[in-house]
């Protein structure tokens, strides 16, 4: 009787939309037969209602009732895209795409410092501090150790998690404990907040060169490189060398924007979409009339390639540095239904003349490699010297 009064509570608390196993399996089964037939097949192929019918079957018949759903269909996803054979297509799980759309705004949610997580056992060493930041208003300095945060401890294994730690909300407050140069210990409580990263950082070297490194071609990009080749002109720059290594490009409004400043009237890109005429971007005759050369890598991709070949194809810019990776196809990262995004390559892409990277890259007029451990645009950087000497010579 025990039993049996059991299994009536326990239907009694089953609701209708809670179908028992063979219910389940027959929903699948319903469902299945649903979708193989009329617009869903016409619309999505045979391969693509079998991976409807493959997530139902899972969701409706599989035994282990507390399977990993989302997990399976990120593993589905980012499988599928690969299967395409384009290296530069890809998807994005949830919190890949979210940080990957603030990635590309040029801002992020934080305190404002950069650390080094192996420098010292203790905790995180901070190296950089933005200005007028969280942590600058804090009082964080540079050479200060983040030895906790908001009481725990991230010295020895647990620095790995320290940054993770540190991250949070905008207007949410967290407390860093720090060791200070002299020894001494001190907490202080930091607002987190929007910071805006400037794309291009630029800064006079000898013989009146101006020197512009370029991090990305995202939000801002154009106006952030704009600003730092204007000011390098009021300085008296005569001749400007553009470092775009291990720029992964961004995108194509903003290429646009900075070859059409920096360039003379004529053809500047091509584009050629699937669905869509090609088009051939055009610069007016303003133009940066300087002499130009360009630092390029093996990670100078997209929009940095492109930027150098234009430059080297409108301006008779040289290039220095390594042969780059042949990228030529620009990509859509399209919204998902789970809050994923897939990235898909839509378009080809040449110089202004119509000739294409793809498979192909940038060979340099003046092609070497930096030595392991160099840092770029430090005093040891060949590759910047190397352009130096084409620019003044």
């Amino acid at each position: 009787m025990r039993e049996q009064g059991t299994q009536t509570a326990e239907k009694a608390k089953r609701k209708w939309w809670q179908p028992t196993g063979p219910a389940k399996i027959a929903i699948a089964v319903i469902l299945t037969l649903l979708l193989s037939t009329g617009l869903w097949c016409l619309a999505l192929g045979g391969s693509g209602v079998a991976l409807v019918q493959t997530y139902l079957l899972a969701r409706f018949a599989f035994v282990e009732t507390d399977a990993d759903l989302d997990g399976a269909t990120d593993k589905a996803l980012a499988a599928f895209v690969k299967g395409l054979g384009d290296r530069w297509s890809y998807y994005l799980s949830a919190e890949e795409h979210q940080a990957t759309i603030e990635r590309r705004a040029n801002n992020y949610v934080g305190i404002g410092v950069t650390v080094d997580s192996a420098a010292r056992e203790e905790g995180l060493l901070v190296q950089s501090v933005t200005g007028d930041g969280p942590a600058d208003k804090a009082g964080v300095l540079v050479g200060d150790v983040i030895t906790a945060v908001d009481g725990v401890s991230i010295a020895g294994d647990a620095r790995q998690e320290g940054s993770d730690r540190i991250r949070g909300e905008a207007g949410t407050q967290v407390t860093l404990t720090l060791l200070g140069e002299d020894g001494a210990s001190r907490d202080v409580a930091c607002t987190r907040a929007t910071l805006y990263t400037p794309s291009a950082r630029g800064r006079m070297l000898e013989d009146k060169v101006g020197y512009v490194q370029l991090s990305n071609f995202y939000s801002g990009s154009a106006d952030s490189f704009k600003k730092e080749v204007d000011a390098l002109m009021e300085q008296g720059a005569e001749r400007l060398l553009i470092d775009v290594r291990g720029d992964p490009g961004g995108y194509v409004a903003e290429l646009e924007k900075i070859l059409d400043y920096l360039l003379p009237e004529g053809p500047v890109f091509t584009h050629k979409p699937r669905w869509w005429f090609k088009s051939v971007y055009q610069s007016d005759e303003d133009c940066v009339d300087l002499p130009i050369a360009v630092l390029v890598n093996q990670d100078s991709y997209s929009a940095a390639e492109l930027l150098a070949a234009q430059l080297r194809e409108s301006a008779g810019a040289p290039i220095v540095g390594e042969h780059t990776s042949g990228k030529g196809y620009s990509q859509v990262t399209f919204p998902l239904a789970n809050g994923g995004g897939a990235g898909l390559s839509t378009a080809a892409y040449c110089t202004g003349s119509g000739h294409s990277l793809i498979g192909e890259g940038i060979t340099p007029d003046v092609e070497l490699s930096l030595p392991e451990g160099t840092a770029l645009g430090g005093e040891d950087d060949v590759q910047l010297q190397a352009a130096l000497e084409l620019l003044t010579k």
